[in-house]
């Protein structure tokens, strides 16, 4: 039988990773249920892997819910890559992943560590007058959104805003969420007017002219959507970065030997997204018919996701997986989803991850935490409210 798990309760928000992985013992599939909604999660790694390649789960309208907060006017941008499926899918993402590919993410990496360089500058300006930095709020959260504009060709003068904006969106709800939306598609159309009248070595230049010559391919509509989209989606490293430096300062063996290796930096990645992505659970898919999974019957029209915490530390498939280990080969794990819906920045994302890891720690190696860390208790995601840390730089 599924075992039944509250997803707002003060244990699953405390631990998810402790929670999920009695529940994943239990049976293959957990019934998860808040004020509101119920819907099932696929706890187990083969499970949940077969659950993002199905045909019959499909991602829809409802996946994200975000359409009652938006202005009528903006609805024409609001049915993203993300909720459509098959060929329709396909067409879209196309057009975007050659801009995503690892061989692009690598070429870009001396812009990133530009980028980076220069954060990590200015953070000296941020200093309490106990001597803290917030990571989070002065490098984890900005520099991704410096990233994804730099490649996208958002010019530097419109970058704060966005950064600002995104930041709402993000929050997928709420006040300043509706309220940031019409800025956002404003932001958009005006990035996707400035691509096709002053066209750069950037993402938006090129959707741009694929949409003047094809808009077979490419609708307007459909190019402004997609420009608001993968700059919003690019903040996605933040949460990652920042709990990759947590984990780090709380594992000193593995951080010192990671700073005496700096070459284990890929594979830390990939052990940093499977020991603590953000990404909790998958957006939700849908059933388009009755759908067995692990032997558990998922009615027709009801909600599955996958549980990435729990997958990620699937003793089925991970040797000793409550262990964090940097040399693991952590091949395999589920932090950037799988399939159709993989998500499509996740080479640009590792590469950005790598190169904020080593600048930080090769530039600051007396990095210390500055008390206790906490993280906001977000059902689906594993995130810190803050990241307070102490410097002391080299030298």
């Amino acid at each position: 039988m599924p075992s039944l798990l509250g997803a707002c309760s003060s244990s699953v928000l405390a631990d998810p990773f402790t929670a999920f992985t009695e529940a994943r013992e239990q049976s293959p599939v957990a019934r998860l249920v808040a004020p509101g909604y119920a819907f099932w999660a696929v706890t187990r790694h083969e499970e949940a892997r077969a659950l993002l390649t199905d045909p019959r789960l499909r991602t829809n309208e409802n996946t994200f819910m975000l359409r009652p907060d938006v202005p009528e006017h903006c609805l024409k941008y609001m049915r993203t890559m993300s909720e459509m499926n098959g060929a329709e899918h396909l067409r879209l993402r196309r057009l975007v992943a050659p801009a995503f590919t690892p061989r692009k993410a690598a070429e870009f990496a001396p812009r990133i560590e530009r980028i980076v360089e220069g954060l990590l500058d200015e953070l000296t300006e941020h200093l309490a007058e106990d001597g803290t930095v917030d990571l989070l709020a002065h490098f984890a959260r900005p520099m991704p959104m410096e990233v994804i504009c730099e490649l996208a060709g958002i010019p530097a003068v419109d970058r704060t805003r966005w950064r600002e904006m995104g930041a709402a969106v993000a929050a997928g709800h709420g006040d300043k969420y509706r309220d940031a939306i019409p800025g956002v598609m404003e932001g958009a159309e005006a990035a996707v007017a400035r691509g096709r009248t002053a066209p750069g070595d950037d993402l938006i230049s090129e959707l741009a002219r694929i949409q003047q010559e094809d808009g077979d391919r490419l609708s307007e509509d459909e190019l402004v959507t997609l420009v608001w989209t993968l700059v919003v989606a690019g903040q996605t490293p933040t949460n990652l970065i920042a709990n990759a430096v947590a984990a780090l300062l709380g594992h000193r063996e593995q951080l010192a030997g990671l700073r005496a290796d700096p070459a284990l930096m890929p594979r830390a990645v990939e052990e940093l997204m499977r020991w603590c992505g953000p990404q909790l659970l998958t957006f939700p898919r849908f059933a388009t018919e009755d759908v067995e999974i692990g032997g558990v019957l998922v009615p027709k029209g009801e909600p599955v996701v996958a549980s990435i915490a729990s997958a990620n530390r699937d003793p089925r498939v991970f040797d000793e997986p409550g262990r964090f280990d940097l040399r693991r080969e952590a091949s395999g794990q589920l932090g950037f989803a799988h399939g159709a819906h993989f998500c499509a920045g996740a080479p640009l994302a590792r590469v950005q991850t790598g190169i904020a890891l080593d600048a930080l720690l090769r530039r600051f190696p007396g990095l210390s935490p500055a008390g206790e860390l906490r993280q906001t208790r977000d059902p689906g995601t594993w995130r810190l409210s803050a990241l307070p840390v102490l410097l002391r730089p080299a030298g």
